[in-house]
């Protein structure tokens, strides 16, 4: 008897518990006003708010979705920015970015070096870890003193990739939107 007992104790729990995580599919409120009643509509508006999907899209791409470090913006827009110095490393599935040591030809005993790691791939003021550092050597002595620099440099560098990768984002929605066209079937045109 006591088996049995044991049994009914634990499908009286797991019933209980799955009543219960049925209370928490509730339906979100919707005003009608922001559907429209038409089918075609409502499929219009929702592919172009990108909430559908293309068949035809899915075939030409090959069945896959692939981002590349060019689909990126924030990757883009750094790598612009700091084109003008060489690169050391550029991982862009380990996020991170690293240049040489770099001087212009003003101070030969003065160079910087940046390094940028992503934090995230969205475009955001926090989105980017930038470290410079910034190496001074004595003409004399081959004795050289690399320090951090946190100053306003970073601030700038930060805020110009950021802008860039803006404007980058905001040219890849657009290029992807694409208008669903509604059709007519010929049951409908008579």
């Amino acid at each position: 008897m006591k088996p049995m007992k044991f049994l009914n104790v634990v499908l009286l729990i797991f019933s209980l518990a799955l009543l219960n995580s049925c209370q928490a599919l509730k339906y979100k409120k919707v005003s009608a006003k922001d559907y429209p009643p038409d089918p075609k509509l409502r499929i219009k508006k929702n592919i172009e708010e990108g909430r559908g999907f293309r068949l035809m899209d899915t075939i030409e791409r090959g069945g896959g979705k692939f981002e590349f470090a060019s689909s990126n913006p924030l990757w883009r827009a750094t790598l612009d920015t700091i084109s003008f110095m060489p690169l050391m490393s550029a991982n862009y599935s380990g996020g991170i970015i690293i240049t040489d040591w770099y001087s212009d030809n003003s101070d030969k005993n003065e160079s910087v070096k940046i390094s940028i790691r992503f934090l995230s791939s969205e475009v955001r003021s926090n989105s980017l870890d930038i470290k410079l550092f910034i190496k001074q050597c004595s003409t004399t002595l081959n004795n050289c003193e690399i320090t951090e620099n946190t100053g306003s440099i970073v601030k700038e560098l930060n805020k110009s990739i950021l802008k860039k990768a803006a404007i980058y984002e905001k040219q890849f929605k657009n290029k992807n939107k694409k208008e669903y066209i509604v059709t007519e079937t010929p049951s409908e045109k008579n």
